[in-house]
């Protein structure tokens, strides 16, 4: 007997995405698993991109073409590449191909959060987002003065005056 499920049992061969073509009527695309060497190339294309995002060097990683970038979906999407492209307005066929490479490079979890937000995952939010946040978090956008405990267990650091020697009776 095996420690091991099927795989099939698991994990899923293919990505169905509910989308609204130019005509306004919403398409179930399905997006099946890519070959094993489109997968490796994506994972590559993938991890030089993060390079460069971390503040990698341009020059180990170079940037993608246009045509390069148009691979990268046609691999991501397989055989409903054109039929996306044929249907859908640039900005949705893009936010496809990204679902389904988050999906290729991470799993289907991180290309759900992706999919409902359009935020890659850790992405941190733009200036805008954080000046809104901060606004919406303190009263009249002033910075919060209450200091922040330094500790949660109860105790505290002796300061410098406390070190002193207490008087003795």
């Amino acid at each position: 007997m095996t420690d091991f499920q099927a795989l099939d049992d698991f994990l899923s061969p293919a990505l169905d995405l509910p989308v609204a073509g130019r005509d306004g009527v919403v398409r179930t695309y399905r997006i099946e698993d890519p070959p094993a060497e489109d997968g490796i190339r994506i994972e590559r294309i993938t991890t030089m991109a993060a390079r460069l995002a971390a503040g990698g060097s341009a020059d180990t990683a170079p940037a993608l073409d246009d045509a390069e970038e148009m691979d990268l979906y046609r691999m991501c999407l397989g055989d409903a590449y054109d039929e996306l492209r044929a249907d859908l307005s640039w900005h949705r066929f893009r936010h496809v191909a990204l679902t389904a490479m988050m999906w290729i490079t991470a799993d289907r979890e991180t290309a759900a959060a992706y999919w409902a937000t359009g935020d890659a995952p850790g992405k941190a939010p733009n200036r805008a987002a954080r000046r809104s946040a901060s606004r919406g978090s303190s009263a009249g956008g002033a910075a919060s003065t209450t200091p922040k405990p330094a500790s949660t267990s109860g105790t505290r650091a002796a300061s410098p005056r406390s070190r002193k020697a207490a008087p003795r009776p």
